[in-house]
């Protein structure tokens, strides 16, 4: 198998959901980092099951042989009452993510999302976009957080992400031509890029210079069909089963990983699925997920 220059490790939301709470609920903590051991991987992101506890998490994912990559943080920059609020709670994020060794953080403006946004109602039906000044409160505060993670030896990466307000290419776009790059990296995701009606290939190639993290996550073609005829919201969509490993869906990662060791990137790539591990088993799919990389970058040493 052809060397990765990059470090493979996986989320733990293909065990426990974050956006959908009753898939895997009832997963325990040491179930899934026992798991992520004996994939061999060797990075985590944060998951809602995970001991808050400093000390407690260094020690199990430690005895693991696994280290702590990253934690999504969630923020409300694009309204300026918010700001100084979200920043504080920002640096608070920036600091325990610096204690564990993590090196990169995962971003998301929430305002306007029908899932996320504390403003929102139960029966708004559709995510808000940003006006001008949206857009603007939104790079100044996400270039102002990303400056508190560089004094501390982070990056802020901004994950573009389905039901929120930076989810099409044009948004993509927009977000890395308002904000600093030096203070701002993307985290591309290639399932959510596809969600979000973008080629993953163009987006990797269009923003590779500001990409500092992956998420490695694949489409079932039919169920996003489905439910883009049924105009359902994301959460539904994830119910629904949108998501799920690489090689499972309808994604070709061949050129992704092509494109990737051919620019010689080094940082962390994460497999996600975020699918009900009881119908759709977080081992099994991981593994599976695991055996394509590896015959796909077999492919590519023989050439």
């Amino acid at each position: 198998m052809a060397e990765l220059p990059f470090k493979l490790g996986i989320h733990p939301i293909n065990w426990v959901g974050e956006d959908v709470k009753e898939h895997g609920a009832d997963t325990t903590f040491e179930q899934i980092v026992d798991d992520i051991q004996k994939l061999g991987l060797t990075g985590t992101e944060m998951g809602r099951k995970y001991p808050t506890d400093i000390n407690v998490l260094k020690r199990e994912l430690s005895e693991r042989g696994i280290g702590l990559v990253s934690q999504w943080k969630s923020v409300l920059f694009s309204d300026p009452a918010y700001q100084e609020e979200e920043l504080e709670a920002y640096r608070k994020h920036v600091l325990f993510l610096k204690e564990m060794g993590s090196t990169v953080i995962s971003t998301a403006e929430v305002g306007g999302s029908l899932h996320f946004d504390p403003r929102r109602t139960p029966n708004e039906k559709e995510v808000l976009r940003l006006d001008e000044a949206g857009w603007q409160s939104l790079a100044e505060g996400l270039n102002r957080a990303g400056a508190i993670a560089a004094e501390h030896g982070l990056k802020l990466t901004y994950h573009h992400h389905g039901g929120t307000v930076v989810e099409s290419p044009e948004e993509i776009d927009r977000l890395m031509e308002l904000t600093d790059p030096s203070l701002v990296y993307l985290l591309f995701d290639t399932g959510h890029t596809y969600y979000g009606g973008g080629d993953p290939l163009t987006v990797l190639r269009k923003h590779y210079n500001r990409i500092a993290y992956i998420h490695l996550k694949d489409i079932r073609q039919e169920v996003l069909d489905e439910a883009r005829a049924e105009q359902v919201d994301f959460v539904t969509c994830i119910r629904k089963g949108v998501f799920t490993v690489p090689g499972d869906g309808c994604l070709d990662f061949a050129p992704i990983f092509q494109e990737l060791l051919k620019r010689e990137y080094t940082g962390w790539a994460m497999l996600e699925g975020e699918q009900d591990p009881a119908t759709h088993n977080a081992y099994e799919y991981a593994k599976n997920a695991l055996d394509y990389i590896h015959s796909l970058l077999n492919k590519e040493s023989r050439l």
